[in-house]
């Protein structure tokens, strides 16, 4: 399936140019605004480093390295490979994660993001 994922709005940012993974970045954002019961939990690669990073309400935060403070900074960033992403009930608590679904990947991720509508 092709996309033209020339432009795209975020909250609060101003019109950019944005690769498939900062399509990917915002559309999972999207997702969560729409969803806000879940929180997203996505591991990915970046720069050769493995990171986790929390998606809720259209926000994004690493959970193991800092998160820039400007909204405008991708936290998932274009050379960012996503290995998996799990869904976990909100409220989020490490401890005891509540999964919804764990392990989604490849064409599951984007099954779930287009019956989302985002």
């Amino acid at each position: 399936m092709q996309y033209d994922w020339a432009y795209a709005i975020r909250p609060y940012s101003s019109l950019k140019k944005l690769t498939m993974n900062d399509a990917i970045g915002w559309r999972l954002e999207q997702y969560t605004i729409k969803y806000p019961q879940e929180v997203l939990i996505v591991t990915a690669e970046i720069a050769g480093v493995e990171d986790q990073i929390a998606i809720y309400k259209g926000f994004s935060s690493s959970l193991m390295s800092p998160t820039a403070f400007d909204p405008d900074v991708p936290v998932l960033p274009p050379q960012a490979k996503i290995i998996n992403i799990d869904r976990v009930a909100s409220p989020y608590n490490p401890n005891t994660p509540h999964y919804l679904q764990q392990g989604i990947n490849g064409e599951a991720i984007e099954k779930l993001l287009s019956d989302a509508g985002v």
